[in-house]
């Protein structure tokens, strides 16, 4: 299971930068004409950023895994995944559609992020042991 989520932390952060950088330089030109551009340009930005940040979470998750550090490892990088999916994949939509319904998803992503570092922490627990 480490090395899936080595391989999907790899994917996710060069989708990340991609979109980022799309973001950065090809949507802003699209959406600065629209009344609620400015707005829409933040929601690609939030995404941006949770979605790389989480990519790199997801190599953490994969190390816990490696160690032993049980079920936590898996659920981490589980939810870490599936945020990303939901929160930034619901925010980048809200971006190119406008469509605001999309952000109700937005925070189930949120919460998985929130389970998935919490995994982080029983996992770090468990891997106790040590001094240290």
């Amino acid at each position: 299971m480490a090395r899936v989520f080595l391989i999907l932390c790899g994917l996710l952060g060069v989708t990340a930068v991609a979109l980022g950088a799309f973001g950065a330089h090809g949507l802003e030109t699209r959406l600065q004409a629209l009344p609620d551009g400015a707005k829409r340009l933040e929601w690609w930005s939030t995404a941006a950023h949770y979605h790389l940040v989480h990519a790199l979470a997801l190599a953490l998750a994969a190390w816990l895994v490696e160690r032993g550090a049980g079920a936590a490892g898996h659920v981490a990088g589980w939810c870490f995944v599936a945020g990303v999916v939901l929160f930034s994949g619901g925010l980048y939509l809200m971006t190119v559609t406008g469509q605001t319904k999309l952000g109700a998803i937005t925070p189930i992503g949120g919460v998985l992020f929130m389970v998935g570092w919490a995994a982080v922490a029983v996992a770090g627990y468990r891997l106790g042991g040590g001094g240290g």
